[in-house]
């Protein structure tokens, strides 16, 4: 698998991540801890180098359920987890029970509670998740730099993180990556957020490659989604996706990329990996999934996309899309 760094930093990662959203308990719908276990495990074994995840994922289960599937190669990843994000555990709705906190105390606990549910003594890279708007951006970068000097990660990001957030953080912190949300139905971060870091030599981490669902070829108009699953909402950062107005129509700008993307044999999740690292201020492409047999589709998105085929993927979503996130538009953060 290709490799890309962060940046200028000297920090190397594979083109695409594993994704450990998907593996907390109670977010992404139900699944099979085992088969969790064993996607993570397909994907190293095809040349998967980065595997993210957070504290807030699961309330802690994400973290504890990737310590387990990292064990036996630990040492030969990146190794990335977020923080200062906390949850409420007496609220039985986990939309509403998360808050951004970079409280200096809770944060500087939280980097230790996740080297603990990771089964590690150091993070690669640790980010925070979230921006605390209630403080400056100081505070939670001065407790990872402390981190860094006592040898408990390694580098710091954020995610999530505007233009003047990242201004003000890199005053305190080196940060070499921030992680957004980016895929075909959402090019928000092209016109202010990209071109900023690579002026400041970052990488990007693109979360939800495959739109978190949509992007699979797994959908019809009748989707649903379990009471423990964070899409069943129908907002995704901001878009309505697969509102009930927006889905069918998205869904044949999927069933239209697909269609293009078997001239090249390649599958619609493929073809969005693809996209994603077809823009070269990304440093990684996450695509999480807690199915083996998805993990192995997912290799396939290492892949130089065309530049004809991503100008006519571009132009069947920008005029036939619904709810797209253009560039430009605002980010919610």
């Amino acid at each position: 698998m290709r490799k890309r760094t962060f940046g200028n930093s000297d920090l190397e990662t594979s083109v695409i991540g594993y994704g450990g959203w998907p593996m907390g308990r109670g977010q992404y719908g139900p699944f099979d801890d085992d088969n969790a276990i064993k996607s993570a495990k397909i994907s190293y074994e095809n040349g998967i180098t980065l595997f993210d995840t957070a504290a807030i994922y699961g309330w802690g289960y994400g973290e504890k359920l990737m310590g387990k599937a990292i064990k036996d190669f630990r040492k030969n990843i990146v190794l990335v987890t977020k923080g200062a994000r906390e949850w409420d555990r007496n609220n039985p709705d986990r939309n509403t029970a998360t808050i951004a906190d970079s409280d200096p105390i809770k944060l500087a606990n939280s980097i230790d509670e996740s080297l603990r549910r990771l089964q590690t003594d150091y993070i690669d890279l640790f980010l925070i998740h979230w921006p605390d708007k209630t403080r400056p951006f100081s505070v939670p970068m001065e407790v990872l730099e402390k981190a860094k000097k006592d040898g408990k990660i390694r580098y710091s990001g954020v995610s999530n993180f505007s233009v003047s957030m990242m201004e003000e953080s890199l005053q305190s912190s080196d940060i070499i990556t921030n992680q957004i949300g980016y895929h075909i139905f959402d090019r928000r971060p092209e016109e202010e957020v990209m071109p900023y870091i690579k002026k400041k030599n970052m990488g990007i981490m693109a979360y939800g490659s495959m739109a978190h669902g949509l992007l699979t070829g797994r959908w019809n108009t009748s989707k649903t989604f379990s009471n423990d699953d964070w899409r069943q909402n129908t907002t995704n950062f901001g878009l309505h996706s697969w509102s009930k107005e927006n889905l069918k129509s998205n869904l044949e700008v999927v069933n239209k990329i697909q269609e293009l993307g078997n001239e090249y044999n390649k599958s619609i999740t493929q073809l969005a990996i693809s996209w994603v690292l077809a823009n070269d201020t990304v440093s990684v492409a996450l695509a999480g999934s807690t199915k083996p047999e998805n993990s192995k589709e997912n290799i396939g998105g290492d892949w130089d996309m065309p530049d004809e085929l991503k100008k006519e993927i571009d132009k069947i979503v920008l005029t036939t899309g619904s709810g797209v996130g253009k560039s430009g538009m605002e980010i919610a953060t």
